[in-house]
């Protein structure tokens, strides 16, 4: 039995460790390739290029100023619909103010046209009242009312009903619906708001 030194043995430590020829040694955990596609670790993502960023930009822009015009579209359609209920309310306002001073007048007309059918307004209180009624007429105060009228309820209040007088010249002859043979009070409209209607006595056609 042949002696061997401690030189001679062989290393079989060592000789486990060397990788056998042909064989792919695995790469350690820390230590493997990345994959394609995969970011190394420790090194930064590949920043986009310039037309990526810019083409991103771009379209965030755009979906801001389409949310801002839209924005401002409903605020000028609110605003418009706000002005246009404020002109309409100051106009029925303004209306229902005319309408109420002429209501309040209509009495003192009432007397101006009495007195003048008998024949009492003359001189200088003539020229006042023809003044009055002409400074209302601009506000579309008209007085309406006439014997011979066929009666129309939206413009007449019959407050009696008399006989037909045959011998009335004033009466249309041809007449074949309820007429106005007396006109107690005239009516007054504001434009084609009927203020008060003509109140009259009325008759049916023999």
């Amino acid at each position: 039995m042949t002696d061997q030194s401690p030189d001679d043995s062989v290393n079989t430590e060592a000789v486990n460790d060397e990788p056998v020829r042909g064989e792919e040694v695995a790469p350690e955990q820390s230590g493997a390739a990345p994959a394609a596609g995969d970011v190394p670790p420790g090194e930064p993502a590949e920043a986009p290029s310039d037309g990526e960023a810019a083409a991103a930009g771009s379209t965030a822009d755009a979906v801001l100023a389409a949310e801002r015009l839209g924005d401002l579209q409903r605020l000028q359609a609110e605003y418009v619909n706000y002005k246009r209920r404020v002109d309409r309310d100051r106009a029925v306002v303004q209306e229902r103010v005319v309408r109420d001073v002429l209501e309040s007048l209509l009495p003192t007309l009432d007397d101006i046209h009495a007195a003048r059918e008998h024949g009492d307004l003359t001189g200088p209180f003539a020229a006042i009242a023809d003044k009055l009624e002409g400074a209302l007429g601009r506000y579309g105060l008209s007085r309406f009312g006439a014997k011979g009228e066929a009666f129309d309820p939206q413009q007449h209040e019959a407050l009696m009903h008399a006989p037909w007088p045959a011998d009335d010249a004033e009466l249309p002859t041809g007449a074949t619906a309820t007429t106005v043979v007396t006109v107690l009070q005239p009516g007054y409209r504001a434009g084609e708001q009927v203020l008060r209607p003509a109140r009259v006595a009325v008759a049916d056609p023999e």
